[in-house]
């Protein structure tokens, strides 16, 4: 298993410099939860990141997940899954069954589709909103002018408690702009938690109150073509 040391390094590193940041923002470093970004990585570098101590995984698509944890729950009890990316309201029961945490609730359809899930299997992932601040069409995402109400209608509409805001910013733009628009948002609707950063702009994040930062290149390396 030839990737442990660097992961182990890395994911080592990593959180040196989360701590650095934190504290120098004047915040607990415990207050902020490092999600390995494991989407399209090998067998090895998973088991090397589990072996390095790292429990909390994010993943973009509900068939990938389930290929690389569904077995590994029984050995990992204490493993965290969190689905990063856009889900389809008809993978609404997979993604229930697997994910302890969905970041992407953005629409009334998958809202049914969960709260179906969730009465069925008695099992109810913590779910976080995602916003999309830069309002780009093309993306996924409630705009930052409607959050307020989509968040009063899970609440009141289908008894959802949301945990948080999740967004990510356009890449032209500084992401700094757009994780103060989502710590804005979020002391508005008194949410405890806001997942934001990735490997290019985590340190911003954390500044700006980011509870998770999700990282994929900074945590594994580059991706094998």
């Amino acid at each position: 298993m030839t990737d442990t040391p660097d992961i182990q390094a890395r994911r080592a590193a990593l959180l040196d410099d989360i701590q650095a940041t934190a504290q120098d923002a004047g915040r607990s470093p415990d207050s902020i939860k490092l999600v390995a970004v494991s989407k399209r990585q090998p067998e090895a570098r998973l088991e090397a990141a589990l072996t390095a101590g790292q429990r909390v995984f994010g993943e973009n698509r509900v068939q990938e997940a389930q290929a690389h944890w569904a077995e590994r729950r029984a050995a990992w009890p204490d493993l965290e899954l969190r689905l990063i990316g856009p889900l389809q309201s008809n993978k609404a029961a997979e993604a229930v069954a697997l994910f302890d945490v969905i970041e992407t609730l953005d629409r009334e359809k998958l809202a049914k589709a969960l709260r179906k899930e969730m009465d069925i299997q008695k099992r109810s992932p913590r779910l976080f909103v995602q916003v999309n601040t830069g309002d780009e069409p093309q993306k996924a995402g409630i705009a930052p002018s409607e959050v307020a109400d989509f968040v009063g209608r899970m609440r009141t509409g289908y008894g959802f408690a949301i945990d948080g805001l999740m967004c990510i910013p356009p890449v032209e733009e500084p992401p700094g702009l757009h994780f103060a628009l989502l710590a804005k948002l979020t002391a508005q609707l008194d949410l405890p938690e806001m997942s934001m950063g990735m490997s290019s702009d985590y340190p911003t994040a954390i500044r700006l109150g980011a509870t998770s930062v999700r990282l994929g290149t900074a945590f594994f390396g580059s991706r094998d073509s």
